[in-house]
């Protein structure tokens, strides 16, 4: 059985099992679709089950094949890059193409150059922050639901590792917007005045950012 979507073709595969009783639909890293019924379930009831969910299945092959393109590609400061394994030690960039070794740690790396690009755009963004503020210490670590955090109380700001692969215009944002934070730790309207005073495209950047949350 094969579905059919944007001239490609994808395997269904099923598997009867006596103990289930509904039906399982779920597209795997493979790309295939894996169908999981009941021993006594009909080969129509399948096809039916295909079709009534075609909409949902083709979100499911997207979204598969996006995780999948993110997991074979390398962004570094909003760049896209193929990553491509060689048998050599360390890293190298070519113009579409970063080289790296399969035991080469990407995360400590990406640790590496995030503390000095982002401590420089820190720096940079505070002292051209027009209002009086503490000069926070900063923290580096990868987020899974913020970009920034700012602890008003201990006066510290934390970006997230994940900046590093994208536009430094994204990391001074988030930046703007935690020092902000230092002022009116709320989403007032104070606040955002605060953010667009020393950012003044902020509003394009954040819609932007927020598509990738």
């Amino acid at each position: 059985m094969v579905f059919s979507f944007n001239n490609e073709d994808y395997n269904i595969y099923i598997e009867k099992k006596i103990r289930t009783k509904n039906i399982y639909l779920r597209v795997k890293e493979d790309l295939n679709i894996y169908v999981t019924c009941h021993t006594f379930t009909t080969n129509k009831e399948i096809v039916n089950l295909i079709e009534n969910n075609k909409d949902k299945i083709i979100k499911m092959i997207e979204r598969r094949k996006k995780s999948k393109e993110k997991e074979e590609s390398f962004y570094y400061l909003g760049k896209k890059y193929d990553l491509v394994y060689i048998n050599s030690p360390g890293i190298t960039f070519g113009e579409d193409k970063v080289f790296v070794n399969s035991d080469f740690n990407l995360n400590k790396w990406y640790l590496k150059m995030a503390s000095n690009i982002f401590k420089e755009e820190f720096d940079k963004m505070y002292d051209a922050f027009i209002y009086d503020i503490p000069y926070p210490s900063l923290t580096i670590r990868k987020m899974k639901t913020r970009w920034g955090v700012c602890n008003t109380k201990a006066c510290k700001v934390t970006l997230n590792l994940e900046l590093i692969k994208k536009n430094p215009l994204y990391l001074d944002y988030v930046i703007v917007h935690e020092l902000s934070h230092l002022l009116h730790p709320n989403h007032s309207k104070a606040f955002w005045q605060c953010v667009e005073d020393n950012f003044k495209d902020y509003k394009k950047i954040r819609k932007e950012l927020r598509k990738d949350e």
